[in-house]
């Protein structure tokens, strides 16, 4: 097996350790805000997203639908701090329409995944249930191993040489 098809397999799998996703969204003045949220995705890389209105970064989503999510290794798990395993995409967000089918079916899945709490949250009608629509991504996985995320299923891994990298 070459370092793309080892890259390419670690990348099928990687997301599903995961319980959260680090969000990175902007305000109307381009101040960048960093969180976090729990998260479940869909067969198509989709990746659902269950926040409150009252959020800094929900409403930085409706001001500007472009999030950018970081999956990272643990620390504690790492070999080498300047190297964690790490996956970025940038996606498009769109709000799900309270109580329409889809919606249902996501939180559905997030009550399978997380349990009571969301009955809790279903209740509080400033929940939001944004799907946020992969674009491109990086995958970083060590020192010379970052890959360009691309393709309709983004499933094409490219490696980044020192040309792309600038």
């Amino acid at each position: 097996m070459n370092q793309l098809e080892k890259a390419q397999a670690e990348y099928e799998n990687f997301t599903e350790k995961f319980e959260s996703v680090i969000i990175s969204t902007v305000n109307e003045q381009g101040i960048p805000n960093a969180s976090y949220t729990p998260f479940v995705t869909d067969d198509a890389k989709n990746i659902y997203i269950y926040v409150s209105g009252l959020a800094a970064h929900t409403q930085n989503i409706h001001i500007n639908p472009h999030v950018c999510v970081l999956f990272i290794e643990d620390e504690s798990q790492t070999t080498q701090i300047f190297a964690r395993r790490r996956l970025s995409f940038d996606c498009a967000a769109t709000l799900i329409e309270r109580e329409s089918e889809t919606w249902n079916q996501i939180v559905e899945q997030f009550q399978q995944r997380f349990g009571e709490i969301i009955e809790v949250l279903r209740g509080l009608a400033d929940f939001r249930i944004f799907r946020l629509t992969p674009t491109a991504g990086r995958f970083v996985i060590g020192f010379g191993a970052a890959y360009h995320i691309s393709g309709d299923r983004l499933d094409q891994l490219a490696q980044i040489t020192g040309e792309k990298a600038r």
